[in-house]
């Protein structure tokens, strides 16, 4: 029988955090303001700005909330904190991104892709993606990065970098100089979505517990350290697949509006 004891939910109202979410929030409404109040521009809608306020909103959540003071004591909240993190945050910033948007740094974004080779090239971005999830979830750094808060930070800040990167190949605005092909997301987001899938798998069947961290907290909520890694690692695997299959069904339904933009530009402006 395990006894539960009293989960300490009480906010962390880190001041890194609040800071760096109420300066980026100043900057986009700023800029979104002034796009939306030029006449010549149409691609910045309301929609634009509820995406990027629902990524601050869930930054927020992940780094500042209950949900940060949990995953010091739960496995399975702090999966929930890292794919916050890794996935949701920086998908909705990129659909908060337009042209318009980002015309004043469009040549500078290209200039910096230019000049940063290999690391620029989607391939890249996989592997980041993938070596961050793997790496972290290593138990010595993992147990590391929980008992040093400036580790921890680190942690969230590469998950972070890389999760934009990744999503940025997929769901930029800005037209890419390297192109993944017609059926390249498919593959981008299978390779991936497969290898953290899988070690999100280990994680739920491993014969035994992998962090000594949460062997030795509280059992809050009367979770074994079994039960709380099990759950910690389906949750990875779970959101991996449910991420890959909402990812591509959105991919498909906005080709299939190029296209057809691109069959009305031609019967408009094409040869008779």
């Amino acid at each position: 029988m395990v006894l539960a004891a009293a989960a300490d939910s009480s906010w962390t109202f880190a001041p890194g955090p609040i800071a760096l979410i109420v300066l980026v929030t100043y900057l986009y409404v700023r800029r979104w303001s002034a796009v939306r109040a030029d006449p010549r521009t149409r691609d910045v809608s309301v929609g634009r700005l509820v995406a990027f306020l629902g990524a601050m909103l869930v930054l927020g959540a992940a780094l500042i909330s209950p949900l940060d003071r949990l995953g010091e004591q739960l496995f399975l909240m702090h999966m929930v904190q890292h794919v916050l993190i890794l996935d949701l945050v920086p998908i909705l910033l990129m659909l908060s991104l337009t042209k318009g948007l980002m015309r004043p740094i469009t040549r500078r974004v290209q200039v910096l892709e230019r000049r940063a080779g290999f690391l620029a090239h989607p391939g890249f971005a996989v592997v980041l993606y993938v070596v961050t999830m793997a790496v972290w979830h290593i138990p010595a750094l993992y147990d590391l990065a929980l008992e040093n808060r400036n580790v921890h930070v680190l942690e969230h800040i590469l998950f972070l970098n890389a999760g934009l990167l990744y999503w940025w190949h997929l769901l930029s605005p800005i037209r890419s100089r390297i192109s993944i092909g017609p059926f390249g997301p498919v593959v981008y987001m299978l390779v991936t979505k497969l290898f953290v899938s899988f070690i999100g798998i280990a994680i739920t069947f491993a014969p035994t517990t992998l962090y000594d961290f949460y062997a030795r907290a509280p059992r809050v909520w009367g979770l074994t350290e079994g039960d709380d890694q099990a759950v910690a690692g389906a949750i990875m695997a779970i959101e991996q697949s449910v991420v890959m299959g909402i990812a591509l069904a959105y991919l498909f339904v906005r080709a299939l509006a190029e296209s057809e933009k691109e069959s009305e530009r031609e019967e408009r402006f094409g040869a008779p």
